[in-house]
């Protein structure tokens, strides 16, 4: 009961905004620091984390910079320096939680801006606000406005901090004089936990002064791990002060001197100036929410779904070839590896509406193809077997005491499919020849040497851990069956794109790989399964995205007998592919009902992140936001990934929707308008 009571309570917290109709905004207005779950602002390269605290942030994370520390003695993200925490007293008192009222914090989603707001006592009101600049990849902006009720003075101070597991801090501040500007740097240097990556920051202040009105920039150094930069400045009753801070943070996994780089960018984003940094940080979100949902006739949704596409927009970005884990660049969350979560949770969603981004998160597995060949070949197979956890280098990053990684090898189907994926939506025949192909062989090769060819209809593939990940060391798992199939039909298929001869063998095997029933002609997970309770969905992923199983009463069949059976306290994407399964059935109101129930009971205070699962606390779980975007574009939305591009199937909305559009989806920006009856 009390787990029924907090989820009723943050949703009426995070949906506060849509009494206004809002879609665009989340609204914090009760501030817990108890009951704190931190919303994100990021631009796929550098992911800052909101604080509880006025003019602090929590966690300031950078996608690709890994090094081993902490569990299970494999590679985990990195936090970087804390690069915005500010300080400020105004009138003789300090800001903290303590001492502020009225302490509101907001994300608008349009622009990807944090804000917060609160009162001092009778000396001022401020705002502050803070950008993960999309333009620049390693670049962030605080805007900070005080406005006071009476003349007084205030001290700002702008705090460079070390997180605890980086070491060999050094602490430096710099001053560049020109006639036209004054520039205090300051910077930190420190190494990783082992040494493996220098890691950097830098920031200044910015001024609308002229130059030499500036006020006097004080450097004080407190110890190894932190140091700052202040002024003061007198105040006028009721006169706003404005004032910036940006900086800059990149480690040696990016550039080769990061220092003296992160230094350079902070200068550069200075002299761009405040004003056209947020205009092409704006400019870069219009283009983004080009590609859009758009639910008419409820708003509640509308804010739930749009928070879900931010975060994805927010993990990646055009142009390098990081990819996304469990947690994007929420956290350290699932040490930041890459799983299954990527290619068959998140990528898809990103890949019918912006392939650009997609393209990424193939380029990361093409990148690591080598260290996949080197596994296979460690484990006795052929072409190449993709790690359960990848992370900076493509090897297997799993801790040995978990089971998944030397079993679950679905992962290198999920790769194939993913890469002809890739292919049907873009039809970039170069890509496909360069980068597609080498993907797709090596995946097919993997298979036709994995399975164990024991007769017609038995090319058994044995020992695995499945998708539902309870079960472990099985024989004959649906979905790893079904992905493999897949793997190896779509791998002739890019040889005949290409001109190619095609590899018969795949053909043979994908023909004898082996689905069982039970005795009601359910589809069995796997062959020693005796209706146990699972962990999340498998057998249902053969009708989606598999599209193996294609009568509508099989379909329905699996999908009764196997959602009684799944684990109350599974992750989202089990209620976001049976959701988009009953919308492709007709059948929409019990599909909203499980989209709901997929995410509603996960959300987290006082923004609505979502965690991995109704009792779990750790958001913000991109996975569960790539399953329901699914359910929405493939479900609700009725678009199909299919070899001649993205079709439009039959689907049914809630009888509370008008309709849904898919505004600007695919290489050819269509639009699509679902009717509701």
């Amino acid at each position: 009961m009390k787990k029924q009571l907090r989820a009723i309570a943050v949703l009426a917290t995070c949906t506060m905004a849509t009494a206004q109709k809002n879609t665009w905004q989340i609204n914090a207005d009760k501030i817990d620091p108890s009951n704190y779950y931190g919303i994100t602002v990021a631009n796929g390269q550098l992911g800052i984390v909101s604080s509880s605290q006025p003019l602090k942030v929590q966690d300031v994370v950078l996608a690709g910079a890994y090094d081993q520390y902490g569990r299970g003695r494999v590679s985990n993200f990195l936090r970087s320096f804390n690069l915005l925490n500010m300080r400020l007293n105004v009138g003789g008192i300090d800001v903290d939680a303590k001492t502020v009222t009225n302490f509101k914090q907001s994300l608008n989603m349009k622009t990807a801006a944090f804000n917060g707001t609160f009162t001092l006592g009778d000396k001022a009101d401020v705002s502050y606000t803070y950008y993960a600049l999309r333009q620049l990849p390693y670049n962030v902006l605080m805007e900070v406005t005080v406005t006071p009720k009476q003349n007084t003075t205030m001290q700002a101070s702008s705090v460079m901090e070390a997180p605890d597991a980086l070491r060999d801090v050094q602490n430096y501040y710099n001053e560049i004089d020109r006639p036209h500007i004054t520039l205090s740097l300051l910077t930190s240097q420190a190494k990783s936990p082992t040494g493996k990556l220098t890691m950097c920051a830098s920031n200044s202040f910015m001024f609308s002064e002229g130059h030499g009105s500036e006020p006097r920039i004080i450097h004080e150094m407190w110890d190894n791990n932190m140091h700052l930069m202040k002024f003061n400045k007198t105040l006028e009753t009721g006169k706003p002060y404005t004032f910036w801070v940006t900086g800059s943070s990149i480690t040696s996994a990016q550039h080769d001197d990061p220092l003296n780089e992160a230094e350079r960018l902070t200068i550069f984003a200075v002299l761009q100036g405040h004003a056209r940094l947020k205009q092409f940080h704006t400019k870069a979100w219009d283009e983004l929410w080009q590609s859009d949902i758009v639910i008419d006739g409820d708003d509640e949704t509308q804010l739930e779904v749009r928070n879900m596409l931010y975060h994805l927009y927010s993990f990646v970005r055009e142009g390098n070839t990081n990819s996304p884990s469990p947690m994007g660049l929420s956290g350290l969350g699932y040490n930041g590896h890459v799983f299954w979560d990527t290619e068959l949770w998140m990528y898809p969603a990103l890949l019918v509406l912006k392939p650009a981004l997609a393209r990424g998160m193939m380029d990361y597995r093409f990148d690591r193809l080598e260290p996949a060949r080197r596994n296979a070949y460690a484990h006795g197979y052929k072409g190449a077997m993709f790690p359960w956890e990848s992370a900076g280098t493509g090897v297997e990053e799993t801790p040995v005491w978990a089971l998944s990684g030397p079993f679950e090898h679905h992962i290198t189907a999920d790769i194939g499919v993913a890469a002809w994926n890739y292919f049907c939506v873009t039809k970039d025949t170069a890509w496909l020849k360069e980068k597609g192909w080498p993907l797709l062989k090596e995946t097919a090769m993997f298979w036709a040497s994995r399975v164990e060819r024991n007769g017609p209809g038995k090319y058994d593939i044995k020992n695995v851990v499945a998708a539902d990940e309870w079960a472990e060391n099985v024989d004959n798992n649906a979905f790893t069956n079904g992905a493999a199939k897949v793997n190896l039909l779509n791998a002739n298929k890019a040889a005949k794109v290409l001109g190619l001869a095609q590899n018969a063998d795949w053909d043979l095997v994908a023909k004898n790989i082996p689905f069982t029933t039970i005795a009601n002609g359910v589809t069995k997970e796997h062959d020693s399964y005796k209706g146990e309770t699972i962990k999340q969905a498998d057998v249902a992923l053969l009708a989606y995205p598999l599209n193996l199983i294609t009568d509508p009463k099989q379909i329905e069949k699996d999908l009764l007998y196997y959602e009684t059976r799944y684990d109350v306290n599974g992750p989202a994407m089990t209620h976001a592919t049976i959701a988009l399964q009953y919308s492709r059935l007709g059948k929409g109101d019990k599909a909203y009902e499980q989209f709901k129930k997929g995410y509603g009971p996960n959300l987290r205070p006082p923004f609505g992140v979502m965690a991995e699962c109704a009792s779990c606390q750790n958001p913000y779980f991109a996975t569960g936001a790539g399953g329901m975007l699914q359910a929405m574009l493939m479900g609700f939305g009725g678009l199909d990934i299919t070899d001649d591009g993205i079709k439009q199937v039959a689907s049914s909305l809630p009888k509370s929707w008008r309709t849904v559009t898919i505004k600007n989806y695919g290489m050819e920006k269509k639009t699509v308008l679902v009717k509701g009856k």
